[in-house]
């Protein structure tokens, strides 16, 4: 977790995020300052961030939106006042609608970003200047010491290649907090295949199966926001265990990168979000799915099933059957 702290001081009216990072100076400078880079960090999962304006240059603009897993979105801007390569920037920062304007009402504030070189890499730190103790209070209201430290918990994967951050570690499960969970598998091969693997019937039923023993025996795939889609699996032979199947609603549907569902077992009324995303670095696909629960008990039943093993197991059979065919 690159966070080593946040920082509120309601005497001098400023929010300081600091982070240590086992990258050099450049590398981080290069993560904030490129647009595609900042889309995997800037917003907290669920939240992705899209920069759609891009001018780093002073008295440029930058524009973004964050997209909420149920179609809710956020937008801000960036005014560059003062640029240092690669040590320094300054940005005046302030909600906005989808098209750039400032939102009447919410607070804009100055941040600054520097970046020092450390023995073990580069130490960031962000400060956000506000007019005023009300500014202050309605930022960390809204959730924003949270939703920095997990936003920033993102980085990690960010700074590195793909496969030395996570090739070999299998399926990574993660409890970002009491109802979301973050669980992240690489595998070798394209993301264009890797979504048409999860989104074509024929492909899906070649390795999404869990352990051994089972066959799926229904896969009604959702291509579209408001479709429905339902899974339903059995045991082969002596296989021990009870047919079971998943079923739920498509809340967006963006290809190849991102779907959203809601999910529940068939015949009982809990109910998940479920956000998978696909990014392709080299040939090699992360699969990320950041699962909501509705209670800390149900995501602690749920994982204590096994999920994470039968999920390994289908992402084994993916690569193998599918990836490698």
């Amino acid at each position: 977790m690159p966070v080593t702290d946040v920082i509120t001081d309601a005497d001098n009216l400023t929010m300081t995020v600091i982070a240590d990072l086992a990258a050099p100076v450049e590398r981080v400078w290069n993560a904030y300052t490129d647009p595609e880079q900042l889309n995997r960090f800037w917003g907290p999962p669920g939240w992705p961030a899209t920069f759609a304006e891009w001018n780093p240059v002073v008295g440029g603009r930058a524009r973004y939106t964050m997209n909420g897993p149920r179609g809710e979105k956020s937008s801000g801007s960036w005014e560059f006042l003062a640029i240092d390569a690669p040590h320094r920037f300054e940005v005046i920062d302030a909600f906005a609608d989808e098209d750039g304007t400032p939102l009447e009402g919410f607070p804009s504030m100055r941040m600054t970003f520097t970046f020092e070189s450390t023995d073990d890499g580069t130490r960031m730190v962000n400060t956000s200047y506000f007019d005023s103790a009300e500014a202050l209070e309605q930022i960390v209201a809204m959730g924003a010491v949270e939703g920095t430290r997990m936003a920033m918990a993102q980085l990690d994967a960010v700074l590195q290649d793909l496969r030395d951050f996570a090739q070999g570690k299998g399926t990574v499960v993660e409890l970002l907090d009491d109802t979301h969970v973050r669980i992240t598998r690489m595998v070798e091969g394209p993301r264009d295949l890797v979504w048409r693997a999860y989104n074509d019937a024929d492909l899906v039923k070649k390795w999404m199966l869990g352990p051994e023993g089972w066959e799926m025996t229904e896969c009604v795939i959702g291509t579209e926001r408001g479709a429905t889609y339902r899974n339903s699996w059995a045991p082969v032979g002596d296989t021990e265990g009870e047919p079971f199947g998943f079923e739920g609603e498509v809340l967006m549907f963006d290809p190849p990168r991102r779907a959203v569902s809601t999910e529940r077992m068939q015949g009982m009324p809990v109910e998940t979000l479920n956000d998978l995303n696909l990014y392709e670095e080299d040939g090699a696909t992360l699969i990320t799915l950041l699962i909501e629960y509705p209670d800390k008990d149900t995501r602690d039943m749920i994982l204590a099933t096994g999920m994470a093993d039968g999920m390994e197991a289908s992402y084994q059979r993916l690569e193998r059957e599918v990836l490698s065919a």
